[in-house]
């Protein structure tokens, strides 16, 4: 499954981030593979809100395509 595709207050986990310049900046935020994450809000042909720590990042919705998560309970 995609970013793109978590629904609104579920949690899960990335898998992978594609290519070397969106994992450096994903980074920067403390968001890397491996790291369980909250989906706060999608916004209808936007982005996808995530939050981490009480941290919200918005990530475009291109982005979120790329980046593979699995749902976790």
């Amino acid at each position: 499954m995609t970013l793109d595709c978590v629904r609104k207050g579920r949690r899960c986990r990335i898998i992978s981030i594609p290519s070397e310049a969106v994992r450096a900046q994903a980074l920067r935020f403390g968001i890397a593979e491996g790291e369980v994450v909250t989906c706060t809000e999608v916004i209808p042909a936007g982005p996808v809100v995530i939050s981490k720590n009480r941290q919200e990042i918005a990530i475009g919705r291109r982005l979120a395509r790329q980046i593979e998560v699995e749902e976790v309970a």
